[in-house]
């Protein structure tokens, strides 16, 4: 596998050091940043994050990160958001009000309403394949449709346009986005570095789409 310069974004509220292991795990030149030039220069960057969705946007804003992110995206370069950091991919979020995202995929990041567990969903859960996505061009190549993979969150995505969902999940009777997608960019609801050999898995994947 060629080595490559993966950017792993510190904006105040990642878990920045389990994914750093994990992508070490592949050989990889991947470190921890906050600076803007870095992003310029990487072949991938990654967003992690846990937290509230104007938390998230503020870190990016405090570090003038925002317009390196999107200048990225728009050069359609791979970026990989997990859990808060696929969620400012979104237009916007409505987490304690309405604040703006990244835009980098068109729709909304809303709280789960009208189910039958408890919020947040915490553990592990099934991904599904949606009859518009094809996995084997994605991060899920190779990962069999109901694979488990791990939750912690309360707010869940939903695209403007299906064409943007990679994954379903299934959760107290609703059945809700759980991965989204754009050209190379891809944000996962669910955490890669907690899920076993199928999140290594996915960090693989995403590794060879570079």
């Amino acid at each position: 596998m060629t080595r490559k310069k993966i950017a792993i974004i510190d904006y105040g509220v990642g878990n920045l050091h389990s994914l750093l292991k994990a992508f070490d795990r592949f050989g990889q030149n991947s470190f921890i940043t906050e600076e803007s030039s870095d992003i310029d220069s990487a072949d991938a960057i990654v967003l992690p994050g846990v937290g509230a969705f104007q938390s998230g946007m503020d870190g990016l804003k405090i570090r003038n990160l925002i317009n390196p992110i999107k200048n990225y995206a728009e050069q359609k370069k791979p970026i990989l958001g997990i859990c808060l950091g696929a969620q400012i991919l979104m237009s916007e979020g409505y987490e304690f009000g309405r604040f703006k995202g990244l835009d980098i995929i068109p729709g909304k990041v809303v709280i789960f309403k009208n189910i039958t567990e408890k919020v947040p969903h915490i553990g592990w859960n099934e991904i599904y394949s949606p009859a518009s996505a094809n996995w084997n061009k994605s991060i899920l190549k190779s990962v069999k449709s109901n694979s488990d993979v791990y939750f912690v969150h309360s707010y869940i995505f939903q695209p403007k346009n299906y064409k943007n969902i990679l994954a379903i999940t299934k959760y107290g009777g609703l059945e809700f986005c759980s991965a989204i997608y754009k050209d190379r960019i891809y944000g996962c609801q669910f955490h890669p570095e907690k899920s076993g050999e199928i999140g290594l898995k996915i960090i693989k994947n995403f590794i060879e789409l570079i």
